[in-house]
């Protein structure tokens, strides 16, 4: 639904996401300032289940989503009379998790009769870069995260362009499978991390690289190397090296991650390099990335911890380009699981 151009000199965007496992609410105005942003994350509830339980999220998001938006709004210093949108994740994530946020944007856009802005998840990870910098055009965004695997051109503000993504695992499904192989609870990504940096050698593990002109990833063959490598262990009644494991996992991971992030920068003579998504605070990523930017003389931005996780900050910093647009969303708006970014990309430049 096209409005015509906002041309407000303040806009508050009160922003809400529930698409995976994480509820949070935030106040972000004009697309940068975060006046509040609110996380409750339900970990230790799945903890016991070895990973996400879609109806328990969804469950989990009904009871906390109505009083996180009234702490959201008082922490921000406003009132919901300053609110002048109301942003929330369309998608993709789970669908009933998504419904929850859904949900409760209407009520309160309807509420207040504001405009409601249904919002990508992976445009929010993307934009959260912009809420502690500055994204300069052309840019790359490598997103990293528990669903999503991806290396996105960025032409123009709120263009996307999708120009590698992954054929099976994303990097932090994989990483979890990895885990729960080596004998740790869900998630395991973070321990996994740990055991790599504090390994004194690595198992030598695949590289999964495809076609050589392609920007895609694999991470199952990859998988499925380290448990072998765990279970040959096993049946020979030796303990199986975890910290080498995991070293070698992650040396694997990051290698292809980097490798095909700066090829693509080069092929397509950008200006940044932006990380995103909750596998951005892998701190093995972070340093190769660094390092490696450092040396190709390419500008590298990576969002503070708390920007990288699941959070509606991110989500009130991407819904800010339509509203630059005045593309709005209608009250019939439901959650997508699969909604494209791509076609999510803005219609005109603000």
């Amino acid at each position: 639904m096209m409005h015509q151009e906002h041309r407000e000199s303040v806009c508050n965007i009160l922003a809400i996401e529930t698409s995976c496992d994480e509820t949070s609410v935030a106040i972000v105005q004009n697309g940068k300032h975060v006046l509040s942003n609110l996380v409750s994350s339900q970990i230790e509830t799945h903890k016991a289940f070895g990973g996400v339980v879609p109806e328990v999220a969804s469950r989990k998001h009904v009871e906390t989503i109505t009083l996180m938006i009234e702490q959201a709004v008082e922490q921000s210093g406003l009132t919901l009379d300053d609110v002048s949108a109301v942003a929330v994740t369309e998608g993709p994530g789970l669908v009933g998790a998504l419904l929850v946020g859904i949900m409760a944007a209407k009520s309160v856009a309807f509420a207040l009769d504001k405009p409601l802005i249904g919002t990508h998840h992976i445009a929010g990870h993307i934009y959260a870069n912009n809420l502690t910098a500055d994204i300069v055009y052309p840019a790359l965004a490598l997103v990293v995260s528990g669903g999503h695997t991806e290396l996105v051109l960025l032409e123009r503000e709120g263009q996307f362009r999708l120009i590698g993504s992954t054929r099976d695992d994303a990097v932090g499904e994989a990483y979890d499978k990895v885990a729960r192989a080596l004998g740790f609870p869900y998630p395991g990504g973070p321990y996994v991390d740990r055991l790599a940096m504090e390994a004194e050698s690595a198992v030598e593990l695949p590289r999964a690289w495809l076609e050589p002109d392609s920007y895609d990833f694999s991470l199952s063959g990859l998988k499925s190397a380290v448990l072998n490598v765990v279970n040959q262990k096993k049946m020979r009644g030796e303990e199986p090296m975890t910290a080498e494991i995991a070293r070698g996992f992650q040396e694997s991971v990051v290698e292809v991650l980097v490798e095909k992030a700066i090829r693509a920068v080069k092929a397509y003579d950008v200006r940044q390099l932006l990380l995103c998504g909750g596998v951005a605070v892998n701190k093995g990523l972070r340093r190769t990335l660094t390092e490696r930017c450092e040396r190709e003389g390419i500008e590298l931005l990576i969002p503070p911890f708390e920007y990288c996780t699941d959070n509606a900050a991110m989500i009130g910093a991407a819904a800010y380009l339509k509203w630059k647009t005045g593309e709005f969303s209608d009250l019939r708006i439901k959650g997508d699981p699969s909604l494209s970014l791509e076609k999510w990309s803005t219609a005109s430049i603000g």
